[in-house]
């Protein structure tokens, strides 16, 4: 079985993580939903733009397979667009169309488990937060009655507390009221869970989380979906499980599928693909 998780809202979801900053993750029961089939999941998941790096799925994944259901797939479907405001996602609009498109063509091949959302540096000014939860309302209950999914668990982020530390601070000065807004919704609605972003840390842009920082997040994510709770810190055992992760054997379809990007990428030669991928078979 294929257990299927949508990803939806901006950057920090479709994620901006420099990838030489931590080691990749290869895993052959992690899928990711490329032209309506199944491919092995490889960084960036969500490549909305040319900038797209490491954001918080890969972790969010592993420790789905680590903690919750080492025998069967788990598959991300990739439909967050940066610099998106709440606006965007409103559901007469092409973003949330596709959403639902996607997601139905992965309901076909796959159980669909739940909703990823980052969403709200796009509406930290302006005074927009006032109408944030009744708009993320309309929209999730829209796209639960399109999916035909009426419980269907939704896991919701905060926003960084660096944002109005860099460059572009002026334009998220009401980031603060926007996190009070995704507490109070994921207070206010059944199966709705807060994620806090409390310690965790940003690219020199000081809008975007770093790559650590992802991985961090995508724990926190799995674990209020395991544990259909909001979590409201950073938890103990982060370092540890993202060691894990990192760190965990990998098959021999892996090994092939890491060596055939590395060819790919220019990084061994010929002979010295060929020599071992005779030795991986």
């Amino acid at each position: 079985m294929t257990h299927s998780f949508l990803m939806i809202g901006q950057s920090n979801m479709a994620g901006r993580g420099f990838l030489k900053e931590v080691p990749p993750i290869d895993d052959e029961k992690i899928k990711m939903l490329r032209n309506g089939r199944w491919q092995m999941m490889a960084e960036p998941v969500n490549p909305d733009r040319s900038t797209s790096g490491v954001g918080l799925a890969a972790t969010f994944a592993s420790s789905w397979r680590l903690f919750h259901n080492q025998q069967d797939d788990i598959a991300l479907i990739p439909c967050a667009d940066g610099g998106t405001s709440l606006d965007d996602w409103s559901v007469e609009a092409p973003l949330f169309q596709n959403a639902v498109f996607q997601a139905k063509a992965a309901q076909k091949i796959s159980t669909l488990q739940g909703i990823l959302w980052h969403q709200g540096e796009n509406d930290s000014n302006g005074k927009k937060y006032r109408l944030y939860g009744e708009k993320l309302a309309l929209i999730m209950k829209t796209l639960r009655e399109e999916l035909n999914v009426p419980d269907l668990p939704l896991i919701i982020g905060g926003l960084g507390d660096f944002l109005q530390d860099g460059r572009y601070g002026q334009y998220f000065n009401e980031y603060n009221e926007v996190n009070k807004a995704l507490i109070q919704f994921a207070e206010d609605h059944e199966h709705c869970y807060f994620v806090s972003a409390e310690g965790l840390t940003a690219n020199p842009d000081n809008i975007h989380f770093n790559a650590i920082s992802q991985r961090k997040f995508g724990i926190r994510y799995f674990k209020a979906f395991q544990q259909k709770t909001h979590i409201l810190g950073s938890l103990p055992d982060e370092d540890q499980i993202i060691e894990a992760i990192h760190n965990r054997p990998l098959t021999k379809n892996e090994k092939i599928e890491r060596l055939q990007y590395q060819f790919a990428m220019g990084t061994v030669t010929s002979d010295e693909f060929q020599e071992q991928l005779v030795q991986l078979q």
